[in-house]
């Protein structure tokens, strides 16, 4: 039974989640899995998707580039960004931290922020791809260590990490933020963790506490007090809404973020402010 057709819902999730519309998802995909079942992932299912769940804008990097073939991949996702996607997604009406149903892009097509993608297998190919994204604009490139059996520990993660930083990009990685934070550590490196789960909330607390470009996606932060915990320590700045969309269900964040104990700025913050701050 679909969640957004309601059926089998022991409450009203949309009912709780009430005006809150997200400006900008930080962690949205392009393509699908070879290896599993799920979505086809096609750009125009994505958009829907993302519409249906009254998100105006995503961050979107390409499976394809992250799982065969890195530039093909890329370029297509550059094509998918028209140049005024974003100031389109920004004329959204916000009152009091939640997006105004029926404000000025009611209706607007969703807008898609490129994110570049690189093999960290081929690190030295990785670092051309990304001196080349950056003098396309872009201003951020998403790691899929993962997906391409990458350690922590791989001198081709501090590589990379060296030349964000030296280009002035942000990352969005994926894996295990317990190891993944290392190789950024000392670099003054702007960092969006995508897969921290709310059991290693603590340690990417003591790690953000000595790194103040380190931010964490709230896809996977669904304890009662995790966001707040987060608020609390180190500041909502650091948090960004995620969804992984369309390999994971938009409104469980969704949901969390809406009944959340944070004031009204600090959900458009996490809504959309801190990563149109990251993002540019």
């Amino acid at each position: 039974m679909a969640i957004k057709d309601k059926a089998g819902m022991a409450f009203d999730a949309w009912g709780l989640i009430g005006g809150l519309e997200v400006a900008l998802d930080v962690d949205v995909l392009v393509g699908a899995y070879p290896d599993r079942d799920g979505p086809p992932g096609t750009p125009a299912t994505v958009r829907a998707m993302l519409a249906a769940h009254r998100i105006r804008a995503g961050a979107v990097a390409s499976l394809r580039a992250a799982l065969f073939d890195v530039r093909s991949g890329n370029d297509a996702t550059l094509a998918l960004a028209a140049p005024d996607d974003l100031a389109a997604a920004d004329a959204l009406a916000v009152v009091n931290g939640r997006a105004t149903p029926g404000g000025p892009t009611a209706g607007a097509p969703v807008a898609f922020v490129p994110v570049g993608v690189v093999d960290l297998r081929d690190p030295l190919r990785a670092g051309r791809e990304m001196d080349r994204l950056a003098a396309a604009g872009v201003r951020a490139v998403r790691l899929f260590p993962d997906e391409q059996g990458v350690e922590a520990a791989f001198p081709s993660v501090r590589h990379v990490a060296r030349r964000a930083a030296r280009l002035d990009m942000t990352v969005l990685t994926g894996g295990d933020v317990r190891r993944f934070w290392q190789p950024f550590a000392g670099l003054e490196a702007r960092v969006v963790f995508l897969d921290t789960h709310f059991y290693h909330l603590g340690d990417f607390l003591v790690a953000a506490a000595d790194e103040p470009g380190f931010h964490t996606s709230t896809r996977l932060l669904n304890s009662p007090d995790a966001l707040e915990t987060v608020a609390a320590e180190i500041g909502a700045e650091r948090l960004l809404y995620g969804s992984r969309t369309p390999h994971y269900e938009p409104i469980v964040p969704l949901l969390r973020l809406a009944t959340s104990g944070l004031k009204p700025d600090e959900v458009a913050a996490v809504a959309g402010g801190n990563a149109r701050r990251l993002l540019g």
